[in-house]
C-alpha cells in the first residue's frame, strides 16, 4: 500500500522514510530577491527539505481581459501590472538557483504552462509540483511527464474520478498525489484527512499533504494518517502586503 519510493533530490519519498516537508514560497516574495532568499533561509532553518515557487507565462495563463481588469497594487494600477510584478526573471530565477545551492536546500515549481515547465528545466530542479488547478489539463501532464522528472500533483477541489484520469494520464512511477482542501483559509471540518489512507490503497504510491488551514496540527496528523509530503505555505510576517499571507501561511521566523 503505496509503499513504492519516488527519489526527490537525494532523498526517498515514501512510507518508511523521512516524511518530505516543502515551504511554499509561490508568490510570498512579492517580487523581490531579497525577500525570497529570507524566506529561503527560514525554510532552512525550519529544517525543510525544500522550497518551493510558482512559474507562469502571464499571456498564456491569464485572458487580456483579465490583465486589464482594474486592481490597485504595487506595481501598477491592472491586475496585469500584479501579475507581471510578481514573476521573478530568468536572471534572478539564476540567484535563486545559486543561492539555494549555497545553502544547500533543493528548490522546484508549480509551473502553469507548458512554455514554464521549458523554462524552469534550465535549472534541473528535482521534480515538479502540477498544480491542483492544473490537474485536468491532459496537454500540460503530459508535457510534463515528457520531461521525465518526478511530479508532486495536488488534488484540490477534484474528484475521484477526476484523479483516476490524471493518474492515467501520468501513470504511477515517480508519482506522489498530494491531498489537498482548496479553500483558503480552510477550516478543520473541510479537511477530509481520512481520504489519505483511502488514496494510499487506491493509488498503491506516495501520498502527500498540501495544507491551507490556520495552523500546523493538523498537518502532523495528515503524517500519523500516511502522508508522505507535506507542503505549507510559509512567510515572514503574516501583515506584510501580499494575496496569499494571511489566508494559509505559517510564520517561518
Amino acid at each position: 500500500m503505496g509503499n513504492k519510493a519516488v527519489r526527490i533530490g537525494d532523498k526517498l519519498v515514501g512510507l518508511g522514510h523521512p516524511c518530505y516537508v516543502v515551504a511554499e514560497i509561490g508568490i510570498n516574495h512579492n517580487g523581490s530577491l531579497e525577500l525570497a532568499k529570507a524566506l529561503i533561509d527560514a525554510a532552512v532553518a525550519a529544517g525543510c527539505d525544500a522550497v518551493k515557487f510558482q512559474k507562469r507565462t502571464i499571456e498564456i495563463v491569464y485572458s487580456a481581459e483579465e490583465l486589464a481588469r482594474p486592481r490597485e497594487n504595487p506595481f501598477g494600477p491592472t491586475n496585469g501590472d500584479l501579475k507581471r510584478g510578481l514573476e521573478f526573471s530568468a536572471d534572478q530565477y539564476s540567484e535563486i538557483d545559486r543561492y539555494c545551492r549555497s545553502k544547500a536546500i533543493e528548490w522546484f515549481a508549480s509551473c502553469w504552462d507548458e512554455p514554464s515547465v521549458d523554462f524552469l528545466e534550465q535549472f534541473r530542479p528535482p521534480c515538479y509540483k502540477i498544480a491542483s488547478a492544473s490537474l485536468t489539463d491532459d496537454d500540460l501532464l503530459r508535457h510534463h511527464r515528457k520531461i521525465g522528472r518526478p511530479l508532486i500533483t495536488s488534488t484540490g477541489m477534484s474528484t475521484l474520478e477526476q484523479i483516476d484520469h490524471a493518474v492515467e494520464v501520468l501513470g504511477r512511477q515517480d508519482l506522489v498525489l498530494l491531498h489537498a482542501t482548496s479553500t483558503y483559509p480552510s477550516d478543520v471540518e473541510e479537511l477530509n484527512l481520512r481520504v489519505i489512507p483511502r488514496m494510499l490503497e487506491r493509488y498503491g504510491i506516495p501520498i502527500g499533504y498540501s495544507g491551507h488551514e490556520v495552523g500546523l496540527y493538523t498537518t502532523l496528523a495528515a503524517v500519523v494518517l500516511g502522508a508522505s509530503v507535506v507542503e505549507r505555505h510559509i512567510t515572514l510576517d503574516r501583515a506584510m502586503w501580499g494575496s496569499d499571507l494571511r489566508a494559509e501561511c505559517w510564520l517561518a521566523s
